[in-house]
């Protein structure tokens, strides 16, 4: 069973008021039907939907429905399952907000079918459960999209949403137009939204242990990115000392030069703060990882200008 399905099944199930029914029903048929003056046709691949719908309906406008199962597409295994109304049909869809009184099309619902809170849940709720899907967490990236076929209708979902942040954009399709959410903890806040508390709790505990291995993974990728600058700091040290000792020999530097090459041929690992607390614990002498620095900069420099000074002689 996919992630979309669990979400669609759980939310299937909810308590809701009357108010809040009738947007959950505005939004599912504004965007899943076909109407003639005699009938309304409405199909989903989910039982549970089904069963939702008729519920609704039928506590609603007290009337019965008629059901017939087809098979699917070549794209899809499922059944579809097809709800026609065959009465109340101009009531229901002014009544809907699918038509206005004149019996003309609504390009968005009127106002007060989503005048609360309650309201506007129930017809993000009602849309998810027609053209709605989430990517499971466990894949690689977070997606959610509503498949909407008029371009006012997802305009005005996109306000919907965003009204509360949810941050969802707008893309055109070839056929129709998918309002999108890509942020994980948006999609987090839309699952609680919609009321699907189940799926929230299964989301955000997959999202949270994606987020620290991320994290974890960063921390490693850092501390390994540090472990090779020490490395090639302490090797290129390494190196200007070999060219002094060998160039020039050791006696005409300094007592403080001599002490940080010695250190250094010492621990050839270590890095500059690890190397200045040893120098100080061993000495009893104070040095600071800056001070060590500047040592080391200094034998940089004075290989730098006897390498110039030979090949000048060449």
């Amino acid at each position: 069973m996919s992630f979309t399905t669990t979400i669609k099944e759980e939310i299937s199930r909810i308590q809701s008021s009357k108010s809040e029914s009738i947007a959950e029903l505005s939004g599912f048929l504004r965007n899943n039907s076909n109407y003639t003056e005699d009938t309304i046709d409405l199909i989903t691949e989910n039982a549970t939907v089904l069963k939702r719908i008729y519920k609704l309906l039928k506590d609603l406008y007290d009337i019965t429905c008629e059901f017939e199962t087809r098979k699917g597409n070549n794209f899809s295994k499922n059944n579809l399952y097809l709800i026609m109304i065959n009465e109340k049909v101009d009531f229901v869809l002014r009544d809907l907000s699918i038509l206005s009184e004149e019996g003309e099309y609504l390009k968005k619902p009127q106002a007060y079918l989503i005048d609360t809170e309650e309201d506007k849940r129930g017809y993000l709720r009602g849309v998810f459960l027609a053209r709605g899907s989430i990517n499971d967490p466990k894949t690689s990236r977070y997606h959610l999209e509503l498949i909407i076929d008029e371009k006012e209708e997802a305009i005005f979902l996109q306000n919907l949403l965003n009204e509360f942040y949810l941050n969802s954009k707008v893309l055109a399709r070839e056929k129709g137009y998918m309002v999108y959410i890509k942020e994980a903890e948006k999609i987090g806040d839309f699952l609680r939204l919609i009321q699907a508390s189940n799926a929230v709790l299964y989301y955000e505990d997959i999202r949270i242990y994606r987020d620290h291995k991320n994290m974890t993974n960063r921390l490693n990728n850092c501390e390994q990115a540090n472990i090779d600058k020490i490395v090639e700091t302490a090797t290129r040290q390494i190196e200007d000392i070999e060219y002094l000792k060998e160039n020039l020999g050791m006696e005409l530097l300094d007592d403080k030069t001599k002490e940080v090459i010695s250190y250094r041929e010492k621990y050839p690992e270590a890095s500059l703060l690890e190397l200045s607390e040893i120098i100080t614990y061993e000495t009893g002498k104070p040095i600071t990882k800056s001070g060590l620095n500047h040592r080391f900069r200094k034998i940089k420099n004075l290989t730098e200008k006897m390498k110039k000074e030979m090949n000048v002689e060449k």
